[in-house]
């Protein structure tokens, strides 16, 4: 097995299989490492931990058919320091040499004998709008839980809804929905639960690209973007009902400027350690930020806002509530409450595609 291709490209090829790589193996150590196929000009690079699987796909100057497994951040870092230009990449009976200039290394490998075999997933595809996939993804899967006790919160709810594909993520702290009105990949009343690690991937690779690639099958989904393959077991189990989260009424209701109120929460954040949340005093005169950190300090900040309801001061995990800020969309947010304990939502004014549901925090 023999060839030569730019650095950046088996770079990017290495760093984005390289994502679906668990670093420990598990009961197959083959599954550390990255999978390399050529055929002929065709290169394939496949990184697995059997839940998630991503290849990619790159042109190279091939000179010798052949398949191998080398160890994933042994290559990604090794092919990450070289300098730009032409790597040459060979496999022997040492092991395989990756050549650039005057660097030469030369990494034991793994016989791709040992490498799981990988059916297609079968089904329907239907090919969608990449920028609008993506911006929902940003909206959404920072919300899901990373917690694997609990994997249901692990997963993004896709749903089918009278006018479109709906996506929902929670981690039972804060809630995010996101609606892509005329888009359809689903049957009605369909859900499917699909892990927030391969969604993740699926937007880091979204990139510039115009068009993404759906498959989904019964028991996985493959998500396609140009050169990129993404393919996931989907989760088995029922989603949370989160509808009957999500207050109907709030009596309370704060409009302010979305860029000052996220540099304010930071600014003020900085005081918020140890779990201090951020209290927001929202009043006719407007709203004040503050945070008390006992020992350590204490911030204000205030801000011109139209606040329409009872005085009322609630608390807020300031990460979880700068996440909720950067995925809303438009110049303007509203805030609306109940009371301090009750949740609260926060949407874009005249934007009605994003919801993100956030939990106060009990304070004294």
């Amino acid at each position: 097995m023999k060839f030569r291709c730019e650095r950046d490209v088996l770079d990017r090829a290495f760093s984005i299989a390289r994502r679906a790589v668990s670093g420990r193996g598990g009961s197959l150590p083959v599954l550390s490492g990255l999978h390399l196929q050529l055929v002929g000009d065709r290169l394939t690079v496949t990184g697995s931990d059997l839940d998630l699987t991503i290849r990619v796909k790159a042109t190279v100057g091939g000179d010798g058919d052949g398949s191998v497994v080398l160890s994933a951040q042994l290559g990604s870092d090794i092919v990450r320091a070289m300098d730009s230009g032409q790597i040459e990449f060979s496999v022997g009976d040492d092991g395989a040499s990756l050549v650039s200039g005057r660097s030469d290394f030369s990494l034991r490998v793994m016989s791709a004998d040992e490498y799981p075999r990988f059916d297609e997933p079968g089904g329907d595809s239907v090919t969608l709008d990449a920028l609008v996939v993506s911006a929902a993804l940003d909206q959404v899967v920072k919300a899901a839980s990373v917690d694997d006790a609990r994997p249901i919160l692990t997963g993004v709810l896709m749903a089918a809804e009278e006018d479109g594909l709906r996506f929902v993520a929670t981690d039972s702290y804060r809630l995010a929905v996101s609606d892509l009105p005329g888009t359809s990949i689903l049957g009605r009343d369909q859900t499917v639960l699909v892990p927030s690690r391969a969604l993740d991937a699926v937007a880091r690779v979204l990139g510039d690209a115009s068009d993404l690639t759906i498959i989904l099958g019964e028991r996985d989904a493959s998500f396609v973007i140009d050169d990129v393959q993404i393919v996931t077991r989907l989760i088995e189990g029922e989603f949370p009902n989160y509808r009957g989260l999500i207050p109907v009424d709030h009596p309370n209701s704060l409009v302010v400027d979305r860029q000052a109120l996220l540099e304010a929460v930071r600014r003020v954040g900085i005081l918020a350690r140890d779990s201090t949340p951020v209290r927001l005093a929202m009043s006719s005169e407007g709203l004040e930020l503050v945070a008390i950190t006992q020992d350590v300090g204490q911030a204000r900040e205030t801000l011109d806002a139209d606040y329409t309801g009872s005085d009322l001061t609630v608390a807020f995990n300031p990460e979880y509530l700068v996440d909720g800020l950067e995925a809303s969309p438009g110049d303007e947010v509203r805030l609306e409450t109940i009371d301090s304990l009750k949740p609260a939502i926060l949407r874009s004014t005249g934007d009605d595609q994003f919801l993100y549901l956030l939990m106060p925090v009990r304070v004294s």
